[in-house]
């Protein structure tokens, strides 16, 4: 079997490559050049990452996630490839959660990132999908897994100096998915026929809040956890001080860090019939171990 694959160079397409190119002949694509597709199956990984800084050009968001996608899915459904697997995610639906995120929560993001992956679904489901083709859009929540350097790293370094957690009182729940159970995931999708077309959350089973996150940072450096259930309104009223003057605490850093965000894949396990490989806790802690080396 054979990928032709967009997005190489990432965290998940090096993964990818890394597990599969025992399995599959991989052809990656390069940037800039045409869409000639001779492979079984399409996975498409490429895309412009949320900037949680805000000083991206908003333009490039719909160049690279919407714009592009519309291209490479023209091409599949011309070429003979019978599989067609697009990383979305569910910043596409919703920044903020109230309950259980699942598939048929109406869609209405906020941001340049949410809003341009949400025109490239709309745009792959507007199109008629051929009796012999699979098209399949995965919304996944946050991705993480050995040498990622993304939110779980940036707390890994804070915990590990010994900087006290002082947001114990906020208690949240958050969907978290491993490297492993994406690329399980994306496995079966490939030889598993039977599996409909459509789009389907990816996350881990359980959800895990911050107050366990810090837990499990301090667990793998053998270090004891320094939690502090500072009040919520002296947290807030310091947040506010740190949206006028540089504070490493401020209202936006304050609502990411405690707000729950949690995502049901009840549908996409169904349909797989098979357990993930990793819980959420062993994921976060093969991914934890990463950072020491």
């Amino acid at each position: 079997m054979s990928i032709y694959l967009t997005g190489a160079s990432g965290f998940v397409g090096k993964n990818l490559i890394t597990n599969f190119n025992k399995d599959f002949d991989i052809k990656k694509h390069i940037r800039g050049s045409e869409f000639l597709i001779k492979q079984n199956t399409v996975i498409h990984l490429a895309g412009k990452a949320h900037d949680l800084k805000n000083i991206s050009n908003k333009d490039e968001y719909y160049e690279v996630n919407t714009e592009l996608t519309k291209q490479i899915f023209d091409s599949f459904l011309i070429s003979d490839s019978s599989v067609f697997i697009m990383l979305s995610s569910v910043k596409a639906v919703a920044d903020n959660v109230v309950g259980i995120l699942n598939e048929d929560c109406e869609s209405n993001p906020k941001t340049h990132y949410g809003k341009s992956k949400l025109l490239a679904e709309n745009y792959i489901l507007s199109k008629k999908i051929p009796n012999n083709k699979r098209v399949y859009i995965l919304r996944a929540c946050m991705i993480h897994g050995p040498n990622n350097k993304g939110n779980l790293n940036l707390l890994y370094n804070l915990v590990s100096k010994r900087i006290p957690w002082i947001l114990g009182s906020f208690q949240n729940k958050r969907s978290y998915c491993s490297i492993d159970n994406l690329l399980f995931i994306i496995n079966e999708l490939i030889k598993n026929n039977t599996i409909p077309s459509g789009v389907y959350n990816v996350a881990d089973d359980e959800y895990l809040s911050t107050n366990e996150i810090i837990s499990l940072i301090s667990n793998s450096n053998n270090q004891k956890t320094i939690i502090f259930n500072l009040s919520p309104f002296i947290v807030k009223f310091i947040a506010k001080i740190g949206d006028i003057i540089p504070l490493p605490l401020n209202s936006e850093r304050l609502k990411k860090l405690t707000q729950s965000y949690m995502v049901s894949n009840e549908k996409l396990k169904k349909y797989i019939a098979k357990e993930l490989p990793l819980t959420s806790k062993q994921g976060v802690i093969k991914t934890l171990k990463s950072f020491k080396n």
